[in-house]
């Protein structure tokens, strides 16, 4: 097994209570806000106690704007394939393109039964399955003539095709046994097992059974996504698969990507707080740790020349969406970054200019940022003038794409730390601007508005904090210790480094006490303001210094 390359995708699994419908909604919206791909839903029409999944998802879509949403999975015998079809590609037309198809053979066949629905023996699910994913695969192919499948357990004979999806539907199949995973390897665009009933052990057979199911329909194994639902606990320490820090999440879950070509994480439960954890804390993690251990595999060292020349077929990184040569980084959108900073308010900020060394590039297009000394806050949180600085690179090095990736790849890092940044200072406005005038008599809406204005943006605070403390914690395990082993000389950098690292935890702490001042004190927003100020300082200074003192050892020694 390996990994297939498949774009990271991180969704929740939420229970279609009843009872609870407003926070079942609440729940699925939350998992936009936080920045989450995919929400997903049970579909048991038997159970009393649950919201019927399709029209719970149309009103999530409904309710979202980039949200993917998919049944986990489909109950096929009491769905008619046929209209099964028509009801997805209605709703991926009415979404703009974001509904996938969670798909399975059928259980609690007494359940099944009481509705109505025909009770079948596995090896009967598994056929009526196949049949089933031909007919919808037909009626969504607008193509052809009318759809004629003659099936043992579904007959569809002259049915007129359509509506299309909007775009291409991957039906995603929930299987463990031999059939089933044989089934998935032969006509299935993804799989989507759950660790409660196939741990990471398990994994290696299965995928192995996939495999050689797709080899022998004609496919490839990287046709098939593959998606995990999870569940585990977060704890101080690590305990098992799943049940510890995030940071420990994020590793396994990395693993599980570049060994066993998982690409999807689902996490299942109800919790708003682990959903929250989940996205600011395991989802960005999972990615870095990917994207490093990708690049190396796409960009291998030369093993002949250590000192490439420039006209050699390993030529200089260029960052994305910048010519060579440039020292504008792209943002992850691919626009040119805005190195100016947006001030809170119509007063000027704050200025001053400390004392630091120029930056030194050697033959590098992976340019660090420079620090154009602005500082928004009065309060230092520490003296620049005694940071130390790294040995001097050789001017006439030559760097490999591979070697240059590094230190590129931390300035994209950085580059969406600072575009998040960017986005909290607006989002501050924004509910600064819905209260800029208090003689105004207010509506009960309006106040309820600008709670759930307030609330959203401590939702987005909180996680943009979580991921910047994410990223430093990467950086303290794994990148400092390499290189202070590998480059002593460098050690008194890093060692300031992970001082600042500190330093920023408490600023982010600063941000949190605000949050709750914003709701709970009439200064509140002020007290928000001159937090995030502070925060804006210490992190574009911190990170201009880690660019400036890194990315060319980085070049050399790589990330370990």
């Amino acid at each position: 097994m390996a990994d297939y390359g498949h774009e990271l995708l991180f969704g929740t699994f939420i229970t279609p209570q009843a009872d609870q419908a407003d926070r079942v909604v609440a729940l699925a919206q939350l998992t936009e806000q936080v920045g989450l791909d995919l929400v997903t839903v049970q579909d048991h029409p038997y159970q009393a106690r649950f919201l019927d999944t399709w029209t719970l998802l149309s009103v999530i879509a409904a309710s979202t704007s980039t949200l993917r949403v998919s049944p986990n999975v489909a109950n096929l015998p009491l769905r008619p394939p046929a209209v099964l079809a028509r009801s997805v590609a209605t709703l991926d037309i009415l979404s703009g393109g974001r509904v996938e198809l969670g798909l399975g053979a059928g259980a609690f066949w007494d359940g099944v039964a009481a509705m109505g629905g025909r009770r079948l023996e596995p090896a009967q699910g598994v056929e009526a399955l196949e049949e089933a994913i031909r007919i919808i695969r037909a009626m969504w192919s607008t193509d052809g003539g009318t759809v004629k499948v003659d099936g043992t357990h579904y007959r569809v004979w002259g049915a007129h095709p359509g509506p299309a999806p909007s775009h291409d539907v991957g039906i995603w199949v929930g299987s463990y046994k031999k059939r089933m995973l044989a089934l998935t390897g032969r006509l299935a665009d993804g799989w989507l097992p759950s660790s409660p009933y196939a741990g990471p052990d398990a994994l290696p057979a299965m995928n192995a059974a996939i495999d050689e199911a797709a080899v022998e329909a004609g496919r490839q194994p990287s046709d098939v996504r593959r998606l995990y639902n999870i569940t585990g606990s977060f704890a101080d320490r690590g305990t098992g698969f799943l049940n510890g820090p995030a940071h420990m999440w994020a590793e396994q879950l990395a693993e599980l990507t570049l060994t066993q070509g998982m690409s999807g994480y689902i996490v299942m439960g109800d919790d708003p707080d682990v959903i929250r954890r989940f996205a600011a804390e395991v989802a960005p993690a999972v990615h870095e740790l990917v994207a490093i251990e990708r690049d190396g595999r796409t960009n291998p060292p030369s093993s002949t020349d250590p000192q490439p020349s420039v006209t050699d077929d390993n030529r200089e990184y260029v960052p994305p969406g910048s010519a060579h040569g440039d020292h504008e980084h792209a943002t992850l959108d691919g626009a040119p970054r805005d190195r100016e900073r947006a001030p809170l308010t119509t007063a000027s900020p704050t200025s001053g200019t400390s004392a630091r060394p120029a930056i030194r590039t050697s033959a590098l297009s992976a340019v660090p940022t420079p620090d154009d000394g602005t500082r928004l806050s009065d309060v230092r949180v520490w003296d620049e003038t005694t940071r130390p600085t790294g040995p001097a690179p050789d001017p006439n090095r030559r760097y490999t794409a591979h070697e240059q990736a590094a230190g590129g790849h931390l300035i994209e890092v950085h580059d969406h730390l600072r575009q998040e940044l960017h986005t909290v200072r607006r989002l501050v406005e924004q509910v600064a601007a819905g209260t800029m005038d208090p003689g105004t008599a207010r509506s009960q809406i309006n106040e309820m508005t600008m709670r759930q204005n307030n609330w959203t943006l401590g939702v987005y605070c909180q996680q943009y904090c979580r991921v910047v403390t994410t990223h430093h914690t990467l950086e303290d395990i794994s990148v400092f210790p390499h290189l202070r082993h590998a480059m002593p000389e460098l050690a008194p950098v890093v060692d300031r480094l992970e001082q600042e690292h500190h330093v920023i935890h408490d600023v982010l702490e600063g941000v949190d006490q605000a949050l709750v001042a914003l709701v709970t004190e009439p200064d509140g927003l002020k007290s928000l303001r001159a937090a995030v100020d502070l925060l804006t300082d210490s992190l574009l200074s911190h990170l201009s210094y880690e660019e400036r003192e890194l990315v060319e050892p980085l070049a050399r020694l790589g990330f370990s």
